[in-house]
């Protein structure tokens, strides 16, 4: 008992220590705040701008991008962990960078409703909605309410991140139904004429990772597909043809006949 009491009087010997060295509340709090600070300093030592004009030809918008990869974001993001309230400043600096990283740090358990509508007017490439749906807003209680909520919205990224989230899901959401897909299907139907380069690719993707997910939503995603197909408009007949090339393939059919096993 004694060294624990011993042990604990030095513990707040220690604090009283460090706390003494600030002069008031603020600077406290400014301590403990100093993380995000050190985040963007972090990312500017990275910065190369000799790719963001490769990732411009891409599509991925130069503006306010340090050119930085996602792999080593994501390491970077692992050392950082979890932290909503951090992602939260990141992506308030409106660096695209940044924002890739507070995808990749933000807790889902956390995300908002609000957080999801508010980021998605924000989205402003394709990869930005992209991560963020599949690395974040998927992993959420709201992301099957969004894709209807979204489907409404005219805004070209928004209207990609629909479809985002559905190719998240389908990937990450195990437990779901087969049942639960295929009340997206009406929605690539009703979207498949969005002749949007951004809109349609993300269709195509949605439609081939519902397919890939068992035998039962590949056959129904081919013949989805297949009813696109007779739509008279080239994003549909591109997103149908596409679509049915890869499901009926011997590679997604080995996958599948593996995942039977």
């Amino acid at each position: 008992m004694h060294e624990i009491l011993s042990g604990y009087k030095m513990f707040i010997f220690s604090l009283l220590s460090v706390l003494k060295r600030f002069n008031s509340k603020s600077e406290i709090l400014a301590s403990l705040n100093m993380q995000y600070d050190e985040v963007i300093i972090k990312l500017n030592s990275l910065k190369n701008p000799e790719a963001v004009k490769g990732m411009a030809r891409f599509g991925i918008n130069p503006k306010n991008n340090l050119g930085i990869r996602v792999t080593t974001l994501r390491e970077f993001a692992k050392e950082i962990g979890k932290d909503h309230d951090l992602a939260l400043k990141l992506w308030g600096s409106g660096i695209h960078d940044a924002r890739l990283l507070a995808c990749f740090i933000d807790d889902p358990d956390r995300v908002t409703g609000e957080q999801m509508d508010s980021w998605a007017k924000d989205f402003d490439s394709w990869d930005i909605c992209d991560q963020a749906c599949t690395s974040l807003f998927d992993l959420t209680p709201f992301a099957w309410t969004k894709v209807f909520e979204w489907a409404k919205r005219d805004e070209e990224f928004v209207k990609r991140g629909v479809f985002s989230i559905i190719a998240g899901l389908s990937v990450h959401d195990k437990e779901a139904s087969d049942k639960k897909f295929e009340k997206f299907f009406p929605l690539i139907i009703k979207h498949s004429t969005d002749e949007r380069n951004y809109v349609k690719k993300a269709m195509n993707w949605a439609l081939r990772q519902i397919g890939k997910r068992n035998w039962n939503l590949n056959k129904r995603a081919i013949n989805i597909a297949r009813e696109i197909k007779k739509i008279d408009s080239k994003s549909a007949s591109w997103i149908a043809s596409d679509a049915i090339k890869e499901l009926t393939g011997e590679k997604v059919k080995h996958r599948l006949n593996k995942k039977r096993k």
